[in-house]
């Protein structure tokens, strides 16, 4: 049998059927587009809804930060262009924002191994932020990769890397609502040892869980990349915990990190994409790598089932491609998101990419029941968005089970290089996925 020929029936015996579905897009402004910098997958948050606002950030094509908000269902935003500005020409140094439980707008910017870069607005519900300020004042001068997490009781969590690639910790700080301070809780959690850095992601559950899933790698260069380890927390980020209950001694290191799923070096394995966790607290991680038999990258999906680890490798991909070399990398499919409803063999799961192969359209793969293992293939644009990878508002989809997807056409060249086309129009699409 011909490879064209197994490559068509193994699609036929898992996808139930690809089709274009209805959404509804709305404009937002124009927003810088010469590399990815608004749209990469490590975004935490660029959409987030408190109550019956929601809020968002990018750059504009004058790399100010704009911020904007509008009240839920309506198509008239209300922005504001800050008076903070980025280095746009680099793709890592994104905006995250985050609403804390009183209604304070939280905003980090511009990071790759520079100074902390964070400020909040002067009143709950305002788009004006206050002067740059410090968190703690520890581990502020070499900040990368800055991500904020809501916790149950409207507290925050901000995660960020100190030190470069190849070499550096994970941080974690806490903000009190009612003090208005931040505290380091851990300075190094995840632990280098001066020979690797962890690249990770991370969320919180419904029951305010903190789940943390990595990859190692071992040099600035992206093939160095290998093995998904995980790590959880059930008190705000203070004490760790492997899968089993079994408790972590900080920091953790590669001897001592639980191995999800081990994938050697040169695998094409990229670094911070996405996870989840089902209505019990089991974790779904989503990604992409090379299997050792196969030139083919594929799209997959390692969670745990309550007793162990599983893998599923979504085969509906037919082209090759190689990972190598340093900075921001133009990759011929996106960084996935992944969410989950319900639990254990009923769980549904939603992964959300962009691939080449598509016409890198905004696509989506439902899995309705996990261990049936059929997917369906979804795609929610009609046209090309670039070099897009998805971040979304997870806050609206813990709430409501609505997804709004930041989308902005973009296009990345290789090794932060800067492309020359027109500014392009953010915009945010929700798509309500039956399954």
């Amino acid at each position: 049998m011909s490879r064209i020929l197994l490559v068509v029936c193994c699609l036929l015996q898992n996808i139930v059927s690809a089709q274009v579905v209805d959404t509804r897009s709305v404009n937002v402004g124009l927003g810088w587009s010469n590399n990815s910098v608004n749209t990469v997958a490590f975004r935490k948050n660029s959409l987030v809804t408190f109550g019956d606002t929601q809020y968002i950030s990018y750059y504009d094509t004058a790399r100010y930060v704009v911020l904007g908000k509008r009240k839920s269902g309506s198509v008239a935003w209300q922005l504001k262009r800050t008076a903070y500005q980025g280095n746009t020409s680099d793709a890592h140094n994104t905006i995250s924002i985050i609403v804390d439980g009183e209604g304070y707008l939280h905003v980090s910017w511009d990071h790759h191994n520079n100074q902390l870069r964070y400020s909040r607005s002067i009143r709950p519900g305002s788009l004006e932020l206050t002067e740059k300020m410090p968190m703690t004042g520890k581990f502020e001068s070499a900040v990368s990769y800055p991500q904020f997490y809501k916790m149950p009781d409207g507290n925050l969590v901000f995660f960020y890397r100190d030190g470069g690639s190849g070499n550096g910790n994970l941080i974690i700080n806490q903000y009190d609502v009612k003090t208005q301070k931040w505290t380091q809780l851990h300075s190094n959690l995840i632990d280098g040892e001066g020979k690797r850095n962890a690249y990770w992601q991370a969320c919180t559950d419904n029951k305010g869980t903190i789940h943390v899933s990595w990859v190692w790698r071992e040099s600035p260069d992206v093939a160095s990349n290998h093995d998904i380890c995980y790590a959880r927390s059930n008190d705000g980020g203070k004490t760790w915990q492997k899968s089993n209950g079994e408790k972590y001694e900080v920091p953790i290191t590669a001897a001592t990190a639980e191995y999800a799923w081990k994938i050697p070096q040169r695998s094409e394995l990229i670094n911070q994409t996405s996870m989840s966790a089902d209505e019990k607290g089991n974790p779904f991680i989503a990604t992409y790598w090379r299997e050792a038999n196969s030139m083919i990258p594929q799209y997959h999906l390692v969670y745990h089932n309550g007793k162990e680890w599983e893998s599923k490798s979504l085969n509906f991909r037919t082209t090759m491609f190689t990972l190598s070399g340093v900075g921001s990398k133009r990759i011929p499919i996106a960084r996935p998101q992944v969410m989950v409803k319900k639990s254990g063999k009923n769980a549904s799961v939603l992964i959300v990419f962009r691939d080449e192969e598509r016409g890198s359209k905004v696509s989506a793969v439902t899995i309705r029941k996990i261990k049936k293992g059929e997917w369906k293939l979804t795609d929610l644009t009609p046209a090309s968005v670039g070099s897009w990878e998805p971040t979304f508002d997870s806050e609206l989809w813990k709430m409501k089970g609505v997804l709004d997807l930041f989308v902005q056409a973009v296009e990345q060249v290789d090794a932060e290089g800067t492309a020359n086309i027109p500014p392009q129009t953010v915009q945010v699409l929700k798509w309500k996925p039956k399954f």
